[in-house]
């Protein structure tokens, strides 16, 4: 069964903690369809340079799986030069059964984005993410003072010391007047 393309020019993106592996198929003026492979590392010149190299291709679509955590900086210097991604499930995207390589993922993924079988995941806008790690990092570090609070409020317990008994608030204005 031959898929129908519904988009001329996609790139697959197999992406990994130190390697990314693109696939583009991309189908010329003339109608014959070329495949494009390139390996590209993880530090940020590389970023760059796959960003560079898939502007340079004018692709219809972008697309990778959502592995992990390592999306998320291709998927950002894609965004630096104006290419918006397509982040997909990586259980949407099961490969066919057989050897299973990098190179052929990225080909599946780009297979798969050319036929328009592939639905994205939400990602929200750069300003949106930024505001969501900030606000992730001060929900955590609120945990981390509940916690401590919570363990010299034991440690004085353990010692004897039963402000609890006195005040409300271990960490209130009048429990610190009183240790004073």
């Amino acid at each position: 069964m031959e898929l129908v393309a519904l988009h001329k020019r996609v790139i697959g993106l197999d992406v990994h903690q130190a390697q990314i592996t693109a696939c583009a198929i991309l189908e010329e003026a003339d109608g014959t369809t070329r495949i494009e492979q390139r390996q590209f590392g993880a530090f940020k010149r590389d970023r760059r340079a796959l960003a560079d190299w898939a502007a340079s291709l004018a692709p219809d679509q972008v697309v990778m799986e959502s592995t992990g955590i390592y999306w998320k900086s291709p998927y950002a210097a894609l965004e630096a030069v104006g290419i918006r991604g397509q982040v997909v499930n990586a259980r949407h995207v099961k490969n066919v059964p057989g050897r299973k390589t990098d190179v052929g993922d990225a080909q599946w993924l780009a297979t798969l984005s050319r036929a328009g079988l592939l639905r994205g995941s939400f990602v929200p806008p750069a300003r949106l993410r930024e505001l969501r790690l900030i606000s992730r990092q001060r929900q955590k570090l609120v945990g981390l003072l509940a916690s401590e609070k919570n363990r010299l409020h034991k440690v004085l317990t353990d010692g004897g010391i039963r402000l609890g008994v006195v005040v409300s608030d271990l960490h209130g204005q009048s429990a610190r007047a009183m240790v004073k």
